[in-house]
């Protein structure tokens, strides 16, 4: 090891950090920071310097402070999360003080909470905080959260002891292999047949060598079989959006248990390579089932809701032997003289009216069910809840003017489960039987959102059943899922609801309860409509403007 190297700082940062942790140098111009088994520091910086990053990094590590539960709190707010790192960080170098006192890393100013939950929920509020020192670094919480196992949770005692859980090795493709030889070990294929049984030596020698495959090795004994389709498609360009596979349901078109491996195949757009990654993401539609307690299954009343949506969605219906109206009516006239030769004088209603009666709108609304809608608002009440409500209340309301609703939330676990649960499907009613649905759904898994509007998008396009179709998203416009997120997801995101548009489906994205920023949903709905506000009830004045205005969209050349 060299004598300027960072990793001479390995062992105090293991033994504070209460777990066995690597030390690197991070790429030029980034700042200091942790992805929970590695702390890299300032490249270059001075060697000081470097020791008061590792310090802090380790000391964050040790005390739990950054824990899954604390980070998703943090994933996405930049601002919030530089806030969170400058009172955590004081706090957790004061009680290294007290517990080493040679470390002689003293922050500038005095900590002001005592707990890892008192910073989370004062870096939230407005007051006023001081900036962290430069040499405290940063904090990832996307880089965190997707690290193997619980990187950054509180040590164990098998920390120390190297017994890791070893995590499934990335998926290889021509986009994310590795040029560095290191990565590939072979000798690691050894020790991944049913031969070696020893758990513990297995997982040291994947903590030492390395746990990549060898580049184009095949699955070996034991591992997970991937289950791939293979359809033929007429020959197109790289960039030409690949058909979806058509769910197979059982039991005649309405969603059930899928025959075979179940699912439908979606293509994801992949913004780097300005390409389509074609059958990249299974999506599954399926019942909620489940018996459900309908004592607790009310619908919040919205009068100023529903006088905004009876405005919108009117198609021309045709009223025929009317007194009075726009034309004759052929076969009225017809009738009337068969009765007048017969000698009865009926009244003369030989006229056609027409008025806008009939409304021809079909909306599906697609409700976030992700692990990130567990996030509460300043009230302690979790952005699922809000997003809840707001669909029951749409969906009531919709139902009740004569419109054809679903209601489908999402979920995912990975690009080859991403799942739609029905809550109400369009030949349904949204009776107590599908509000205690609602009510028993239960937020869980990622956040794949193009997936999620993809699959949507084709139960609206083949069931609605109408001529004005529209997509209403409730979600909080994070998208995350296992190599999915950044600007990455957000373009998929936006490409999908691009490509819905395209097909003649309006899309509407509302985000309630949420605290995500405007510029982030702008990112990610784009040109789609989109608002945000605490509460439905927020929107319900202008909610025929934000319907209309997504309908309108579908005029709009591209």
């Amino acid at each position: 090891m060299s004598p300027s190297s960072p990793e001479r700082f390995r062992i105090v940062a293991s033994f504070i950090a209460g777990r066995s942790l690597d030390i690197a140098e991070a790429p030029a111009g980034q700042s200091a920071h942790t992805s929970g088994r590695l702390i890299l520091v300032s490249a270059g910086a001075p060697v000081e310097q470097q020791r008061r990053e590792v310090l802090v990094q380790s000391a964050l590590l040790g005390a739990g402070s950054l824990d899954v539960g604390l980070l998703k709190g943090l994933r996405g707010r930049p601002s919030v999360a530089r806030r969170y790192l400058a009172l955590e960080g004081r706090r957790v170098l004061r009680d290294l003080a007290d517990r080493l006192p040679g470390t002689d890393v003293n922050p500038d100013e005095d900590p002001a909470t005592a707990t890892a939950d008192e910073s989370l929920d004062l870096a939230r509020t407005r007051r006023n905080i001081a900036d962290a020192p430069p040499w405290f670094g940063a904090l990832r919480p996307s880089l965190l959260l997707r690290s193997p196992g619980d990187a950054g949770s509180s040590p164990n005692d098998g920390d120390m002891r190297l017994e890791f859980t070893a995590a499934e090795p990335a998926e290889d493709d021509e986009d994310n292999e590795s040029d560095d030889p290191t990565q590939r070990s072979k000798i690691l294929k050894i020790f991944e047949t049913p031969v070696v049984t020893t758990d513990a030596v297995a997982n040291f020698l994947r903590k030492i060598l390395g746990s990549s495959r060898s580049e184009g090795s095949s699955d070996t004994a034991g591992s997970e079989m991937q289950i791939r389709s293979v359809r033929r498609t007429p020959s197109a360009g790289p960039n030409a959006r690949p058909l979806p596979t058509r769910i197979r349901f059982i039991d005649d078109g309405k969603p059930g248990a899928a025959v075979g491996i179940g699912g439908a195949l979606h293509p994801e757009w992949d913004v780097f390579g300005n390409r389509y990654r074609p059958d990249w993401c299974r999506v599954i539609a399926f019942p909620l089932t489940s018996a459900a307690d309908v004592s607790s299954a009310g619908v919040t009343q919205d009068d100023v809701l529903r006088r905004r949506l009876s405005r919108i969605g009117l198609g021309p219906k045709v009223l025929r032997a009317r007194p009075d109206g726009d034309e004759l009516d052929i076969e009225a006239l017809i009738d009337l003289f068969v009765d007048l030769r017969s000698g009865y004088s009926p009244p003369e209603h030989v006229y056609t009216e027409r008025r806008k009666l009939a409304r021809h709108l079909g909306v599906l609304i697609l409700l976030d069910a992700s692990g990130s809608a567990t996030d509460t608002d300043s009230e302690g009440l979790a952005v699922h809840e809000h997003q809840r409500r707001a669909a029951a209340t749409l969906a009531a309301t919709l139902e009740e003017l004569g419109d054809r609703v679903a209601v489908y939330a999402f979920r995912s676990h990975g690009r080859h489960a991403v799942h739609l649960p029905a809550i109400k499907t369009f030949d349904q009613r949204f009776g107590a039987v599908g509000r205690a649905r609602l009510n028993q759904l239960r937020p869980s898994g990622y956040t794949r959102l193009g997936a999620g509007i993809r699959g949507a998008g084709e139960i609206l396009k083949n069931d609605a059943g109408t001529p004005n179709r529209l997509l209403v998203v409730l979600s909080d416009g994070f998208p995350y899922d296992d190599g999915y997120e950044g600007h990455y997801a957000e373009a998929d995101a936006n490409k999908a609801l691009e490509e819905l548009r395209t097909d003649g489906v309006a899309c509407l994205c509302l985000s309630i309860g949420s605290d995500a920023a405007t510029d982030a949903l702008e990112r990610v709905f784009g040109s789609a409509g989109h608002a945000s506000a605490a509460v439905l009830a927020d929107l319900s004045p202008r909610m025929d403007e934000l319907f209309l205005g997504a309908l309108r969209e579908l005029a709009v050349p591209r």
